[in-house]
């Protein structure tokens, strides 16, 4: 993230880390269990599921929170510049995502009309 100051993006990716290293934790002895058979390959499988789950929702915390504190340092004008700047990334993004779907759909019907 080029447009966020260093510390913001050190305490980001602090709190990834974090996350990412709880989850690698977690399945470890989640894996340890079920190969001991103190819980069934399933059990196992749902826990991991919702370990996933929780750690996508801490990262999106962890991220809103540190734009959140980001934003709050910034003057009026330059969160004005920024959300301009990020809009454009959205359309950009969304520019790439129409195109890639466009180029899937013409390989579909090319495939179509080959067979």
């Amino acid at each position: 993230m080029a447009t966020m100051n260093d510390p913001f993006r050190e305490i980001f990716l602090a709190g990834v880390g974090a996350l990412a290293l709880g989850a690698e934790k977690s399945k470890e002895i989640v894996d340890q269990l079920v190969s001991k058979g103190q819980i069934t390959v399933d059990q196992g499988k749902e826990i991991a599921t919702d370990l996933q789950h929780q750690a996508h929702e801490n990262t999106a915390q962890v991220r809103d929170e540190v734009i959140r504190a980001y934003l709050g340092s910034l003057s009026k004008d330059e969160r004005d510049a920024f959300a301009a700047r990020i809009a454009d990334m959205a359309a950009q993004v969304d520019g790439d995502e129409a195109l890639r779907d466009q180029e899937a759909t013409e390989v579909q019907e090319s495939a179509k009309a080959s067979s």
